[in-house]
């Protein structure tokens, strides 16, 4: 996708205010940003618009990215946040129209994907309501591809701390899972 250096040069030039380079910038990040919100909405439909906000996010805050971290980690924390706020919308919006939602996945009218993420969804906005400081490591991990040092770096949080955030977490989600509560 992206050689380190052009990444670096393609960042400063739209930092700097070049139209054409934030355009370029936000062309090659679509297709990693898209990928990313896929993770987590089951609905091609429903990663398009997370993915759309992500990118006008990384345009809006680009000015912001210091250059702590990686910027495809940046750009990783951006997406899956968004990703998140989507689904997030969709399940307020379900529950506002007092849409009947099903308790747990009927495995006859939805794909194995599809319901796994939808269960995935929803065991991670428990862990956000019951232990919202795990999140964030998870997410950037388990969901992002991070490696543990990266994820440290882009939380500016210590190495061990990351550590046993995710441990926290991967217990919490994998009892969450298995049980479907």
């Amino acid at each position: 996708m992206f050689e380190e250096r052009e990444l670096e040069e393609l960042v400063t030039a739209a930092q700097a205010g070049d139209p054409g380079a934030m355009e370029y910038l936000l062309a090659k990040l679509r297709p990693v940003v898209l990928r990313r919100c896929a993770r987590f909405l089951p609905h091609h439909a429903d990663a398009e618009e997370a993915a759309q906000d992500a990118l006008l996010s990384i345009s809006t805050h680009l000015g912001e990215y210091g250059g702590r971290g990686s910027f495809l980690g940046w750009v990783t924390v951006i997406a899956s946040n968004a990703a998140r706020t989507t689904y997030r919308s969709m399940r307020r919006r379900a529950e506002d129209s007092h849409a009947d939602l099903p308790e747990s996945v009927d495995p006859r009218t939805t794909s194995v994907i599809a319901g796994s993420r939808l269960d995935l969804m929803e065991a991670l906005a428990a862990l956000e309501r019951q232990h919202p400081t795990l999140v964030e490591s998870f997410v950037l991990r388990d969901l992002g591809d991070l490696t543990y040092l990266q994820v440290a770096e882009e939380l500016g949080t210590p190495l061990g701390t990351v550590k046993d955030r995710i441990h926290q977490a991967r217990r919490f989600m994998r009892e969450r899972l298995a049980t479907g509560l």
